[in-house]
């Protein structure tokens, strides 16, 4: 348990793997946000896509080496550890318990925020944890129905905002994109390419050693984008 009182960012996904898309949002929503840390929280099994390629614990130890030296990004297996599916409302309720008021804050990306009300128990989200969606350049994030209505005056711009209250609070915030995702590296590498500068060099150590990705992909997969692949499942 860190020592801070200060908002805690928890940033998940399949990591399959983690790519520097996915660490540099990490980095920037820290110091953005005014965040003490920032979990990287793998999914074990994700509820609303296929199982990961990688095995967990590949994904895991690729994650483990990604954020090594840097002592904001951690890594947390609550959902490797739990059995059945990995829904984000648990997830927060264990932290929460753990936490107590200190200030959550849930990392989506504006996909998976106006995809919410497929979530389970999607409603209770805001009263365990604040919000940060991040935004592409160009994108308009317009909820509608009971979504706006859950949300309707919770934004604010202020990053303060974060460190006063626990949880309920709406944060849009833009971040650097960098055009990487998981499955192009995965299909990269099942076709014979190296993933040098896409991932740290000591994943793609592990990735090259393991051969995880060596089968080729469904190339409908390569058709996702970053922004479905960076987000907590839910």
């Amino acid at each position: 348990m860190s020592a801070g009182s200060g908002p805690v960012g928890i940033l998940g996904g399949t990591f399959d793997p983690v790519h520097h898309g996915h660490l540099r949002t990490a980095l920037e929503l820290i110091e953005a946000c005014g965040l003490d840390e920032l979990r990287l929280v793998p999914a074990g099994l994700p509820p609303h896509r296929g199982r990961p390629r990688a095995s967990a614990e590949l994904r895991l130890e690729m994650l483990h080496r990604a954020v090594a030296g840097e002592p904001r990004l951690r890594v947390d297996e609550r959902e490797l550890r739990r059995p059945g599916p990995s829904y984000t409302v648990d997830t927060l309720g264990a932290l929460r318990a753990e936490l107590g008021l200190r200030p959550l804050c849930l990392v989506l990306g504006a996909d998976a925020f106006l995809g919410l009300p497929a979530w389970h128990r999607w409603r209770e989200l805001p009263g365990l944890a604040h919000l940060v969606v991040v935004q592409r350049p160009g994108t308009v994030l317009a909820p509608e129905g009971e979504l706006a209505a859950l949300m309707a005056g919770r934004r604010s711009a202020d990053r303060s905002a974060l460190a006063r209250a626990s949880a309920g609070v709406l944060r849009v915030q833009a971040v650097t994109q960098l055009d990487i995702s998981a499955s192009a590296i995965r299909a990269l590498v099942a076709g014979g390419g190296d993933p040098r500068y896409l991932v740290p060099e000591p994943v793609r150590e592990l990735i090259m050693e393991s051969r995880c990705y060596q089968a080729t992909d469904d190339p409908r997969e390569v058709q996702r984008s970053a922004k479905q692949e960076t987000g907590i499942t839910g």
